[in-house]
């Protein structure tokens, strides 16, 4: 496998982050990257978490990793990239510590849907208003 920064999703992560008010997110712990050669054969993206033993023992702050899968990512609509970021962002549980919120009760496909549309509004409103 291989690995690279991802600064188009970061820049898109951030936006989704100021525009849908999530404000327990912390941007700058939010790192994004790209990878290439995996064996999964249906990820498009997944998040990593820095569990609480090793922000304790390398005495850093939460941070999370979203990696987005090159040869499935890349080829996805603009909607289904700020679809699947929305996704990977709703994982992030409000106390921003490290852990995940699961898919059941959290992070379903409708509830990606109402957020994204929300994602749109806001982006017409903002778009509008300059």
């Amino acid at each position: 496998m291989k690995y690279q920064e991802a600064s188009d999703v970061k820049i898109l992560v951030e936006e989704i982050i100021e525009k849908l008010d999530f404000s327990h997110i912390v941007p700058q712990c939010v790192h994004c990257f790209r990878s290439e050669g995996t064996k999964s054969k249906r990820i498009i993206a997944r998040i990593h978490g820095f569990g609480k033993i090793w922000q304790k023992a390398l005495k850093l702050p939460p941070t999370y990793v979203i990696e987005v899968i090159s040869e499935r990512f890349d080829k996805l609509s603009q909607e289904e990239k700020e679809k699947t970021v929305i996704h990977e962002l709703m994982h992030i549980p409000k106390g921003f510590k490290g852990g995940f919120r699961p898919h059941k009760g959290y992070v379903s496909n409708s509830q990606v849907e109402r957020m994204y549309k929300e994602y749109k509004k806001l982006n017409r409103k903002f778009s509008n208003s300059n």
